[in-house]
């Protein structure tokens, strides 16, 4: 079964880009535009990581970390904050995220953080730099 990661992103450009490059290295990748209903996306989707950016509507990111690593069932999944916020570091501490990934980034970057929270299974079939 492929790892999933989830990403709240109210950007569909990143998450067309995100979806793109995770699908490369064998990654079941959904998305989502707002987190307004993060435990019960959580709950259906049992995702192995989460990405969120902080400036989506409606909960906000900020918000939906702070909630999900409050609940017990939800709280061992690792969440990296996804956003251009200059104070993104002060954030994550706040919010007990696992990790941040400023905003833009390199797909470098992106991989490792996977690689560190989540094995990659198979060899991606395109060689991105």
């Amino acid at each position: 079964m492929k790892n999933c990661i989830l990403i709240y992103d109210d950007d569909a450009d990143i998450l067309s880009v995100c979806r793109i490059i995770l699908n490369q290295y064998d990654y079941r990748v959904e998305t989502r535009i707002h987190n307004n209903d993060i435990i019960n996306d959580i709950n259906q989707l049992h995702p192995d990581m989460i990405f969120m950016d902080l400036w989506i509507p409606e909960l906000g990111g900020e918000n939906a970390i702070t909630l999900m690593k409050k609940n017990k069932a939800t709280a061992h999944i690792p969440v990296i904050l996804f956003s251009a916020n200059s104070e993104i570091e002060e954030i994550h501490k706040r919010t007990r995220a696992d990790g941040f990934l400023k905003k833009p980034f390199e797909i470098s970057t992106l991989l490792a953080i996977l690689k560190d929270k989540i094995p990659v299974k198979v060899e991606p079939f395109i060689n991105i730099p």
